[in-house]
């Protein structure tokens, strides 16, 4: 049930929704600072397009292109899918709020594996504004993130790529977070996210999780694919840790600086609205009872789209997408940068504690306070995987 979809696009970052979604965060406000940012930054820090022929000439793009048609069928394998199953590409859009980015590529069983898996080179760097609502920290290394969450199976390959030297980035911790099939994200307890007073979901861990790139600038996530949620388009959070500023708590497999979190790229990633009308109606996704925002309608997507490419390109692991997908993006971003998070809670070996300071985790800066009389524990115990 994996649904593929590459996506060189170094996601919008830190998008935000309206206070019936996540409470204290003014969304319109940060459309405006992102729209600010895109009309000053300079060419190198919004595109990738620069880098496309030194990451071909330096034979990345011929490592891409056999990793992921090898993962692909290695996933249909173990599923038991036929080896070679029909799917689509995508790209090749005429805006990117179209419904569907499907290329007109004449995709079959024998299109060579070099051109349904290439990388487009149309990566964008979204600014790092805010890291976007609910950021938890202290979650575990890991990269797979379901635990006893329904949904369509998604697998995810990311390269994370210097906007400064067009070369991978490796040994960078990237923290990756999503809501559930009905819209409600683990670690949170807070209006707008399931039930509010149910404050045990403060020590749930579920559909989050960090991993280090390889060599290659390479980390795969398994999870599923988001829900949604009042006021927000479909999306999966992002955020790179600065390198060489990392170290890991090896007693319980989490990193340093529970309370001190810093980043050096936030994003936010996207999908096609056809592909989540798909999802949409499967279980348990059809049971969430939330108005669904379209791409469109999401006021900070829309304010960016004519820069911006934030979606992601896929393919079916299977004939249909309850099959799962499988996706692949390239993130274009800044290693040298570092900026202070302020997460919206801490996960620590007594459990998840909320920061009372973060106004639910979507303000850049600061860091928030340790909560009181807490001194700084160590991050999460093995018991958050």
């Amino acid at each position: 049930m994996v649904h593929l979809a590459s996506t060189l696009v170094a996601g919008l970052a830190g998008l935000a929704s309206i206070a019936s979604a996540h409470p204290g965060h003014d969304h319109k406000a940060e459309a405006a600072q992102r729209a600010a940012f895109m009309k000053r930054a300079p060419v190198h820090s919004r595109s990738l397009d620069q880098c496309a022929d030194k990451l071909r000439a330096r034979g990345q793009e011929k490592k891409n292109v056999a990793r992921r048609d090898r993962l692909v069928q290695e996933l249909r394998a173990k599923k038991g899918v036929q080896a070679r199953a029909p799917f689509l590409k995508a790209r090749d859009l005429d805006t990117v709020l179209n419904t569907t980015h499907h290329s007109s590529l004449d995709v079959n069983l024998s299109t060579d594996p070099e051109v349904l898996f290439a990388s487009n080179a149309t990566c964008i760097l979204g600014p790092d504004v805010t890291q976007g609502p609910y950021y938890v920290t202290g979650e575990m290394i890991r990269s797979n993130l379901v635990e006893d969450q329904e949904g369509v199976p998604l697998y995810m390959d990311i390269q994370m790529i210097d906007t400064n030297t067009c070369e991978p980035v490796p040994e960078v911790y990237v923290d990756f977070w999503h809501c559930n099939a009905t819209g409600v994200y683990s670690g949170i307890a807070a209006s707008g996210n399931g039930n509010s007073d149910d404050t045990t979901n403060l020590d749930a861990t579920f559909l989050r999780g960090l991993q280090k790139t390889d060599k290659d600038g390479i980390l795969q996530f398994q999870t599923i694919f988001p829900g949604h949620y009042t006021s927000r388009a479909t999306h999966i959070h992002i955020l790179s840790h600065p390198a060489n500023e990392t170290t890991v708590n090896h007693n319980n497999n989490t990193i340093s600086g529970l309370y001190t979190s810093s980043s050096s790229y936030v994003g936010q990633l996207f999908f096609d609205q056809d592909l989540i009308s798909k999802v949409e109606e499967t279980a348990p996704y059809n049971t969430n009872t939330q108005e669904l925002t379209t791409n469109a309608e999401d006021s900070i997507l829309s304010e960016e789209a004519d820069t911006i490419d934030p979606f992601v390109e896929y393919v079916f692991l299977g004939d249909d997408v309850s099959d799962g997908i499988f996706s692949w993006i390239s993130l274009g971003f800044d290693p040298t940068a570092s900026t202070d998070v302020t997460p919206a809670a801490y996960l620590t070996e007594e459990g998840g504690i909320e920061n009372e300071n973060s106004g639910m985790g979507m303000g850049g800066g600061g860091g928030g306070e340790p909560p009181s009389g807490s001194g700084a524990p160590a991050a999460s115990s093995s018991a958050s995987a």
